[in-house]
């Protein structure tokens, strides 16, 4: 019986180039020197050929700085082959922690003032009002156990499914990632009780009671049923 031999590097062809999958079990040395082998052996180019962008997956390996230079060394000496992306299943610790962060539900207890700042880098419960002039800004969605009379921005990093909802909601401005909805004519002097903000297919912000929020967020489950 003929035993099968490992492959550590496998190299797949797609419409925006080259993926590399490269093996998270053999020794670095053993990586370097297949992929070496196979790039000279089945990749041959010529001068007015185009250039081929190449994205390298590593899986569970993880690689310091010093060692993803010598993989794009090696793939770079195929003169028409660049490296645009390298991606791991590995978090680094940083990555790890910032990932946390934006992720966690930071619960104050405090009302925000106007000309006040309050931002968080994941999902915001605020129990109090956000008086005029006021802001909250966070990564995630904006929850407010009160009145939401000043700014508020859900998704600043550029999260389109962020939500903003409210006890009573009389905002003078919204803002989920980059798009902004200013103060609507439609809020009475008190306000509208239970409602939420968030973004539709075609990037406009909505506003509706909060009773329909998981008609359009299914898979939101954290803290809108407490509002």
């Amino acid at each position: 019986m003929n035993k099968r031999i490992q492959q550590n590097v496998m190299i797949k062809g797609t419409k925006d180039g080259f993926m590399l999958h490269l093996d998270d079990s053999c020794s670095f040395s053993e990586l370097l020197k297949e992929l070496e082998v196979k790039l000279s052996a089945n990749y041959q180019f010529q001068e007015n050929d185009p250039s081929i962008s190449v994205k390298v997956h590593t899986g569970n390996r993880y690689l310091d700085e010093q060692q993803e230079e010598k993989i794009k060394e090696v793939i770079h000496k195929k003169k028409k082959l660049f490296v645009v992306e390298m991606i791991s299943n590995v978090l680094t610790k940083d990555e790890a922690k910032r990932w946390k962060e934006e992720n966690q539900v930071t619960t104050v207890t405090k009302v925000i003032r106007s000309g006040q700042v309050f931002e968080v880098p994941g999902d915001l419960l605020l129990i109090g009002d956000v008086n005029p002039d006021g802001t909250v800004r966070a990564g995630g969605n904006i929850y407010i156990m009160g009145q939401l009379k000043g700014i508020a921005h859900a998704g600043y990093k550029g999260n389109n499914e962020a939500i903003i909802a409210a006890s009573v909601m009389k905002p003078a401005q919204l803002r989920i990632a980059g798009q902004v909805n200013l103060s609507p004519d439609q809020y009475s002097k008190w306000g509208h009780d239970l409602e939420c903000a968030f973004m539709d297919e075609e990037e406009n912000i909505i506003i509706e009671k909060l009773q329909v929020l998981k008609r359009y967020r299914p898979n939101l489950n954290r803290l809108e049923g407490g509002l």
